[in-house]
């Protein structure tokens, strides 16, 4: 049995002109998940037999791509395993690939989200979970472990109380009335298989402006997708490349994963995503 990973490859290489779209919708938007309720439910309080998730396309476009990277290098999901932990990475695949979308979604927010981070009520039989906000506060958020990393800086007044320091923020913001030398940052965890910048301010017409590869920690990274926000519609979507040939996802579409001729217009930018280089 294939892999959904070697259903979209194999689309991929069979594509024809007039038909760029994949053959079955993939994570689509929302969804709603049944509970099988036996004896004991009765007595829950409250009572519920069905979750139905709202807005989630917060989460559906890094959920694609997570995919994407864990099936792009067969040392990946090892190394994944260390920050999500190597029953999460497993489950995470086997729904992926059984097309279990919507208990993919619950997967991610009940093991890597905190409670504030959604909004939840029941409604007469149903729970619902709305993820409306984001993406950054809803996904990458979670992330900060893997790609966290660490810098040292050292401040030229002797009478400076902070001359040495580590810091793990983006920036640093320290009046010292001296010159500080900052070292090269580097990842507290050592390379990841992955990284996330924020780019919430540039249209995906930018795309091709963008690099497609850093050097990160002695390490190349490589451009492998993108999520994209419409404004409009305060709507994410995602794209990201196969085998060279570039694929645009948007779970609210009833054909939700096609093939690109170019970057989709009237779009916004939200993130780029890299992945390591193999080493050779």
């Amino acid at each position: 049995m294939k892999t959904l990973f070697e259903e979209i490859k194999a689309s991929i290489k069979n594509n024809y002109n007039q038909d760029r779209s994949f053959w079955r919708p993939v994570l689509p938007w929302g969804g709603v998940f049944t509970i099988k309720a036996g004896r004991k439910a009765v007595s829950c309080t409250p009572l519920y037999v069905e979750i139905k998730l709202k807005n989630t396309c917060t989460i559906d476009g890094f959920l694609m791509l997570l995919y994407v990277i864990l099936n792009e290098n067969e040392n990946f999901p090892r190394e994944l395993s260390l920050h999500f932990g190597r029953e999460f990475v497993d489950c995470f695949l086997y729904l992926m690939d059984t097309y279990s979308f919507t208990t993919v979604k619950l997967l991610w927010i009940w093991d890597k989200m905190e409670k504030q981070q959604y909004k939840s009520e029941v409604h007469k039989a149903s729970l619902i979970i709305d993820l409306f906000g984001n993406e950054h506060d809803n996904f990458t958020k979670n992330l900060e472990n893997l790609m966290s990393t660490i810098q040292e800086s050292y401040c030229s007044n002797c009478r400076c109380p902070t001359r040495v320091q580590e810091d793990q923020q983006r920036t640093i913001n320290i009046k010292c009335g001296g010159l500080r030398e900052f070292s090269q940052r580097v990842f507290c965890h050592g390379a990841p298989p992955f990284v996330v910048l924020n780019m919430q301010h540039w249209k995906s017409e930018d795309l091709a402006y963008v690099p497609y590869y850093l050097d990160l920690s002695d390490h190349k990274y490589l451009l492998e997708g993108a999520t994209l926000f419409n404004k409009e519609e305060h709507h994410y979507s995602a794209a990201f490349q196969i085998d060279g040939h570039w694929m645009h996802y948007d779970g609210l579409r009833n054909v939700n994963l096609i093939l690109l001729n170019k970057p989709p217009e009237f779009l916004l930018l939200s993130s780029l995503v890299y992945i390591r280089a193999t080493e050779k």
